[in-house]
């Protein structure tokens, strides 16, 4: 055959069938082609290409594959693969089925705009944990429990539908709630020093691995002289319904002191706050039963002489304008959401995490749940963030 030229199915086979038969219906489609072009793979050893819808259920059948699970446009195409196959004589056919296709809002499904992120370098790789792939899902830490609930709740369609994200991030929260160890975790770390407490001492206080089940267990977090809070915990001036630490005001430590705050020391070119000096009261410990007086909050802490350090990726929608998804004229690059990561360096985390392992899932403290990524090494803890504790999507960073 020449070059360019397409055989057909009928062409292929017509002196096996009849093709003016009433009970024939094919469109006589295409079955491979002819080009005499060089191959990345083969070089110049091969000319004949045959096309998916010939190469599709061929394939199918010789993997024993029994269904074959299509979208909804690829209905017309069914009576060729059944042709196909009825033609080899494959004695148990694969079955080609098809459905709507889904969407989800804040994300590409589609392999072309998939392949376009990455080979343009908008996002790190197939296995960027923004993305829907396997590969991303698995680094990003989602669990294949969750996407078989998120299938299940979707349910069959036969239109095309788009679902909302939010609904994978609610069963995950549901999914993770009851399961995985919490952990102190300061991503935005503020010094504080306490005073009157005793150099180089240690105390080891014992804290609830998941407060909602107690069969997880509790753990040993150690306390010292200076620790790390967050620094959106202090405010030095608070503002109306600000409640956590102020100057000359009181806390909770979560599972430690009460401590105050009395001196507030800043970089005298800056202005920025470096540290801050408190005070403990050691008749307030969690668990004593103290009830002399209450404050208003409790927040998380990390032992700076304990601490294990490391980078917190927090990852969200890859895109949070749905109408700038449709306009073929605007750039990928502005199409992708700033916000859908943010990395965070030099966090500090308690030390019951120097031992994680890369399938396994936590809840760090007011911030979400987080997996160990794949990319981490013991010089490098890297986490990244698998959900948020509540939807706080806004658009904006969270």
């Amino acid at each position: 055959m020449r070059n360019g030229e397409f055989p057909t199915a009928s062409k292929v086979l017509r002196a096996k069938i009849d093709m003016n038969s009433p009970n024939i219906k094919l469109r006589d489609p295409v079955l491979y082609r002819i080009i005499n072009a060089h191959h990345y793979r083969t070089g110049n050893e091969w000319c004949i290409y045959p096309m998916y819808d010939f190469a599709h259920p061929i394939q199918d059948a010789m993997e024993d594959i029994t269904h074959s699970l299509c979208s909804i446009e690829f209905k017309d195409h069914r009576p060729l693969y059944e042709w196909v196959l009825n033609e080899l004589e494959i004695d148990e056919p694969p079955k080609q089925r098809e459905f709507g296709r889904v969407n989800i809002t804040g994300a590409v499904t589609s392999k072309r705009y998939l392949r376009e992120l990455v080979a343009g370098g908008y996002v790190d790789g197939w296995d960027d944990p923004r993305l829907p792939t396997i590969r991303g899902l698995r680094r990003r830490g989602v669990t294949p429990d969750s996407i078989r609930k998120f299938i299940g709740e979707i349910g069959f369609v036969r239109s095309q539908s788009t679902i909302d994200y939010s609904l994978l991030e609610s069963i995950l929260r549901s999914e993770l709630k009851p399961k995985v160890n919490s952990v102190m975790a300061v991503l935005n770390p503020l010094k504080v020093t306490i005073t009157n407490y005793e150099e180089g001492k240690t105390e080891f206080l014992s804290i609830e691995n998941n407060a909602e089940n107690p069969d997880l267990g509790t753990r040993h977090v150690p306390f010292s002289k200076v620790i790390y809070i967050e620094k959106e915990d202090f405010m030095e001036v608070p503002v109306n319904g600000f409640k956590r630490l102020s100057l000359n005001s009181e806390v909770r430590l979560k599972g430690a002191y009460f401590i105050k705050c009395h001196e507030v020391i800043k970089d005298e070119k800056t202005g920025e706050i470096l540290e801050l000096r408190c005070t403990y009261d050691e008749q307030t410990k969690s668990g004593t039963g103290f009830s002399g007086r209450k404050v208003k909050a409790t927040i998380h802490w990390v032992s700076a002489l304990h601490a294990v350090r490391a980078d917190v990726h927090l990852y969200d929608k890859l895109f949070d304008n749905e109408e700038l998804m449709k306009d073929p004229e605007i750039t990928w690059s502005e199409k992708i959401n700033p916000y859908s990561r943010i990395i965070h360096k030099n966090c500090m985390i308690e030390p019951s995490i120097s031992n994680a392992k890369s399938d396994e899932r936590f809840q760090f403290i007011r911030h979400g749940y987080f997996c160990l990524d794949s990319y981490s090494t013991d010089d490098n803890f890297i986490f990244n963030r698998i959900v948020a504790l509540k939807d706080s999507w806004k658009g904006k960073k969270v």
